[in-house]
C-alpha cells in the first residue's frame, strides 16, 4: 500500500492564497476532529510566505493515530478556496474517485469531463463580506469553506466546527461562527 493510502484515513487538500486562511481552516478541522474522539494532523505547505501567495494545506483525519507524514498526493476531498490557483494545480485530477472538490464560486463551477467526483460551491466571497470578516482588504472565507465541507462530506459535524472556531480564533469569534453556519446552509451541490 502506498504512502497515504491506509485504510481509514481521510486526506484533505486546501488551496488558497496567503491571507485567506487556509492553514487556519486546516487547525480548526482537526480541533472538531479531536472534540469527536478522532486523530487529526494539519500540514501547511508555504511558497513564498507573503499575503497573496498560493498556500496549500493538508489535513489527515482518522478514528486511528495518524502515522503519515508528509503531504498529501491523492485527496479524497480537495477544497478550493481560490479558483484563479486552477490554472496552477488541475483540481479535477487531484482528487480521488468518489472524491469530493468543494469551490469558493458565485456560481456552478465547470467540472471538465470527469463524472467519478462530487462538486459543490458556496459563494465563500459573500458570506464573509455579509458578516464582514475581511482583513486588509481580503474577504475571509475560510470559514464558510469549513462549513460547506463539513455539510458536504460529513468527516466532522457542523456543530464540533463551530466548538472548535475559539479554540484556534480569539476575535470575531461570532462572526466566524455565523460564517461556518452560513457556509454549511448555503453549499450547493452539483
Amino acid at each position: 500500500m502506498s504512502r497515504g493510502e491506509e485504510p481509514d484515513i481521510l486526506e484533505i487538500s486546501w488551496y488558497g492564497r496567503g491571507g485567506q486562511g487556509v492553514v487556519t481552516a486546516a487547525q480548526i478541522l482537526v480541533w472538531a476532529a479531536m472534540l469527536e474522539g478522532k486523530y487529526g494532523m494539519a500540514i501547511p505547505f508555504f511558497g513564498a510566505e507573503r499575503r497573496g501567495a498560493p498556500v496549500i494545506a493538508y489535513n489527515r483525519i482518522s478514528s486511528k493515530p495518524i502515522l503519515v507524514r508528509g503531504s498529501v498526493k491523492k485527496p479524497n476531498i480537495a477544497v478550493v478556496v481560490d479558483s484563479s490557483l486552477i490554472g496552477i494545480f488541475d483540481p479535477f485530477n487531484v482528487v480521488r474517485d468518489n472524491g469530493y472538490l468543494i469551490f469558493n464560486s458565485v456560481e456552478r463551477p465547470e467540472v471538465g469531463g470527469r463524472k467519478n467526483i462530487n462538486v459543490s460551491y458556496v459563494d465563500a466571497v459573500k458570506i464573509a463580506l455579509d458578516i464582514g470578516l475581511v482583513i486588509a482588504g481580503i474577504p475571509l472565507v475560510n470559514m464558510p469553506m469549513l462549513g460547506a465541507l463539513a455539510a458536504v462530506t460529513e468527516v466532522v459535524n457542523v456543530d464540533s466546527i463551530v466548538q472548535a472556531v475559539p479554540k484556534v480564533i480569539s476575535s470575531k469569534v461570532e462572526e466566524n461562527i455565523e460564517a461556518v453556519k452560513r457556509g454549511a446552509r448555503e453549499v450547493k451541490r452539483l
